[in-house]
């Protein structure tokens, strides 16, 4: 039989788990797999409800296919263009972009107001004063033995 060595784990390991495990990360990472949902929530409504609306208003436009051909044959959509390998700017994709920054910018400008409020609120409610000391319970005693005296 040959003698097993025992496995030493490195002495970073246990530092890395105890940086895992910290509260900060844990949060971070569950903020960062929330964001990502949220980001494909609101792709989806930035494409699928908000695109159509506003390309109806304005005539029909699809933004999708807002693009210029820098070289190549041109095309009458970006699909198409990208088929017949045409070098495209790809302005409405951009603008699908910027429209989805500014709904979440505002989503979270509007969770981040509602928490602060929600944080001022408890802060704000007075607490109760604390019980008096046994030494100042005697000195009103004391004092309104006094006033009864004299």
């Amino acid at each position: 039989m040959v003698p097993q060595l025992p496995i030493k784990a490195p002495a970073w390991l246990d530092e890395f788990q105890k940086f895992v495990m910290r509260g900060n990360v844990v949060d971070l990472a569950v903020g960062i797999i929330i964001g990502a949902a949220f980001t494909a929530i609101v792709g989806s409504l930035v494409k699928d409800l908000f695109n159509p609306v506003i390309g109806l208003l304005l005539g029909g436009i699809d933004f999708s296919n807002i693009f210029i051909t820098l070289k190549g044959p041109t095309t009458p959509t970006l699909e198409a263009a990208k088929a017949a390998g045409a070098v495209t700017l790809n302005v409405g994709l951009f603008l699908n972009a910027v429209i989805q920054f500014l709904i979440v910018a505002f989503a979270v400008f509007w969770m981040v107001k509602v928490l602060t409020t929600l944080q001022q609120k408890k802060e704000a409610a007075p607490a109760a004063p604390p019980p008096p000391t046994t030494t100042e319970v005697l000195l009103t005693e004391i004092r309104d033995l006094l006033a009864t005296k004299g």
